[in-house]
């Protein structure tokens, strides 16, 4: 057995590759069937935001006094 991706002859680098499809497959399948499972509770919708009175805003820290 090689211990080296180097020195590996082409039957371990058919080897790795497989192994890492079959993990990759594995993976993506796995989140394709967690996000799949859809719940009407989590459905979006639109909220509409009105504007409110006038704000007027300043850049000083000082205290207004009227």
């Amino acid at each position: 057995m090689n211990h080296s991706i180097y020195s590996a002859d082409r039957s371990t680098h058919l080897k790795i590759v497989a192994v890492a499809l079959v993990a990759g497959i594995a993976v993506a399948g796995f989140g394709i069937s967690a996000r799949s499972g859809s719940d009407s509770s989590y459905t979006q919708t639109a909220h509409v935001i009105k504007a409110g009175k006038p704000v007027m805003v300043t850049s000083s820290q000082t205290a207004v006094l009227r």
